[in-house]
């Protein structure tokens, strides 16, 4: 993750520059969470960033509120609060904010709520993952239609996520674009073989040991359950295999049953939370990711541009990141079979697992740089704030072209 310290933190009556509130679910440890923290971060310079969570403030929120970042927690009540809705306004006129950048459907909801019948305060919203099962529906989608705004901007954060928004929120295909989500190339390079050391040493792994690893929160979406089988089909075929288990979540103790249930105490080890995931990756010969569902999983872009192997399964916006074969493997969901087979080629084929990752780390560094991402939504922001002006100078004609399914994250 990126340790950095806003350049500028000032009052609101005071700063000049434009407010951006962002409203989210929760800031604990996440993918959608990490990426708020960067955006804060390295946006406000131009804008003054500040967050809005409806659930929970976490560890990423009490970090950044730490840091000076004005973070809000709004108390949500289950179902639809339309007190959540109207403290989100009332917030947001007291902060002075020129846009609301929502993150995932029920912070767009709340967002859109909050304006009422008449305020056009305008609301983009980032769609970062979808859940499982994902089926339209018609209620929601009229609402949606109903509530949404001219000014307003929806971005999903890969190809998939996009035509989910269309197909099953019932949202105009015209309007929604696509921005990759996007890491820190600097910080995710070549392996250390310091940290690789260091690390084996840390879990008891060998220099020969084939060492695996999957770093997802322990959710029922994540199918451990898939990996766990995954692992004890491959090490038939590889002698000193090891799966090291990074995350935590209520899963923990069913993963926990079924290691004892397939005797893979020996192979698996669950290393909870961590901060320290680069070091991690460098101790890794493969990355494995069993998902049912996903956007565009940062931790598999950490894992390309790191140079390490990836698995997983072709789920989501998976396929988007890996091309089979080309630069990493893909299986259907729940085929833990194949996998384990993947697995088993990348251990024998060392020269594979070479050419894997180049062509992952190359792929990386063309479309899922940070620097693109965040580029790509500091021109949605100014663009917004010109519509919000005079729709009319805005480049939002041009946008309408992305809408068609082309991204607009990578390097700029």
């Amino acid at each position: 993750m990126i340790q950095s310290t806003p350049s500028i933190l000032s009052n609101s009556r005071t700063d000049d520059r434009p407010t951006v509130c962002h409203v989210i679910h929760a800031l604990g440890v996440g993918g959608a969470e990490v990426l708020v923290d960067q955006m804060l971060r390295f946006l406000n310079d131009e804008f003054r960033c500040i967050v809005a969570v409806l659930d929970e403030i976490g560890e990423i929120g009490e970090r950044l509120q730490r840091d000076g970042f004005t973070v809000k927690h709004l108390h949500r009540a289950p179902g639809i609060d339309r007190g959540c809705a109207r403290r989100l306004n009332d917030f947001a006129d007291r902060e002075g904010a020129e846009i609301l950048h929502a993150h995932q459907y029920t912070p767009f909801f709340q967002a859109m709520l909050s304006r009422g019948l008449f305020g056009r305060r305008p609301v983009v919203f980032t769609e970062h993952g979808r859940h499982f099962p994902d089926l339209p529906d018609r209620k929601r989608s009229i609402v949606n239609r109903l509530m949404l705004r001219g000014g307003d901007r929806l971005i999903g954060c890969g190809h998939a996520v996009r035509q989910a928004l269309i197909s099953n929120e019932g949202l105009p295909a015209s309007r929604v674009e696509v921005i990759y989500n996007g890491v820190d190339l600097d910080t995710h390079g070549p392996a250390s073989p310091g940290a690789r050391a260091a690390i084996r040493a840390e879990f008891g792994y060998s220099d020969d040991d084939f060492v695996v690893i999957l770093v997802a929160r322990l959710h029922p979406l994540k199918d451990h359950q898939t990996a766990l089988r995954a692992i004890d089909l491959a090490r038939r075929g590889i002698s000193g295999l090891r799966l090291l288990l990074v995350g935590d979540g209520d899963q923990r103790a069913t993963i926990e049953q079924t290691i004892r249930e397939l005797k893979l105490e020996e192979n698996v080890t669950l290393a909870g939370t961590r901060t320290d995931v680069t070091d991690l990756l460098a101790a890794a010969d493969a990355f494995l990711m069993s998902s049912i569902s996903e956007g565009i999983p940062l931790t598999v872009i950490e894992a390309m541009a790191a140079r390490i192997p990836v698995v997983a399964t072709a789920v989501g916006g998976l396929p988007e990141l890996i091309e089979h074969g080309v630069s990493g493997f893909l299986a259907p969901s729940g085929r833990s079979d194949m996998l384990a087979a993947a697995l088993i080629d990348l251990q024998r084929d060392a020269n594979l697992g070479r050419r894997i990752a180049g062509r992952a780390a190359q792929r990386a560094a063309e479309t899922f740089s940070l620097k693109g991402m965040l580029n790509a939504y500091r021109n949605v922001y100014r663009d917004t704030l010109i519509y919000r002006q005079d729709p009319r100078r805005s480049n939002r004609s041009n946008s309408q072209s992305t809408g068609s399914g082309k991204n607009i994250g990578g390097e700029t």
